[in-house]
């Protein structure tokens, strides 16, 4: 109390209250960042706001969106993120089952197949993806170039270059060049003779001038030659 100085309002004694200045560190901890309103329910495709069979997309969306709108408030950025993680490793539980589900079915219509069909499929695998690419861009190039080179002559040379290509990967397979070279040739007789079947039934405004019988042909004989040197054994 301030000596000698009284309220003139009352005659009571002034009383000189003195505060002490408030620091940033005394206000509450993101006590002015928005909260996510929804971080107690449970359903993470209600958190994020995305009906259950939203795609993709719509879900990165919302968890970007959200994420955006709720900056600065940890918790609401851990709720977010938690649901958007559990929507992912539902949807990759689900894909892996489908897969196995599928691989199971093929193998249980095999196994119910009749014999001669079992002793076909005994001939035929699948080698890994970047295998068939290569191979695929191999014989792509193989009628490109006889496409390119159609009104200067015939592909007797790039269908020599892709023959000789099947032996040498057929070969790699097999270990055995009598075998690869059987296979080779039977696929280049079986191509030639599919193309000459097929080719003449094609509209002919479809094709160029230039395309020749023996040229469409050869295209067909490049497609049996990658199938048998890519996926028989």
């Amino acid at each position: 109390m301030v000596p000698g100085r009284l309220n003139r309002l009352n005659g009571k004694p002034f009383r000189a209250l003195f505060r002490s200045p408030r620091c940033v560190l005394d206000t509450p901890y993101e006590g002015n960042v928005t909260k996510f309103p929804r971080v107690r329910v449970w359903d993470p495709y209600k958190r994020l706001g995305v009906s259950s069979d939203a795609s993709e997309e719509e879900i990165w969306g919302a968890r970007n969106f959200l994420l955006q709108q709720y900056s600065g408030h940890e918790r609401s950025e851990e709720s977010i993120e938690a649901a958007f993680e559990k929507i992912l490793m539902a949807s990759f539980q689900h894909r892996k089952k489908t897969k196995i589900n599928l691989k199971t079915r093929l193998k249980k219509q095999v196994e119910e197949s009749p014999p001669w069909i079992k002793n076909l499929l005994n001939f035929v695998e699948l080698p890994p993806t970047d295998v068939i690419f290569r191979r695929l861009f191999l014989f792509a190039f193989m009628g490109g170039w006889s496409i390119m080179n159609s009104a200067e002559g015939g592909p007797a040379f790039q269908v020599a270059v892709s023959l000789a290509a099947c032996i040498y990967f057929l070969n790699e397979k097999t270990k055995s060049v009598a075998r690869a070279s059987i296979i080779g040739f039977g696929s280049l007789v079986v191509g030639w003779v599919c193309g000459s079947l097929v080719v003449p039934s094609i509209p002919s405004f479809l094709l160029q001038p230039t395309w020749s019988l023996e040229l469409l042909t050869s295209l067909v004989v490049y497609f049996f030659l990658f199938l048998s040197c890519t996926f028989l054994k």
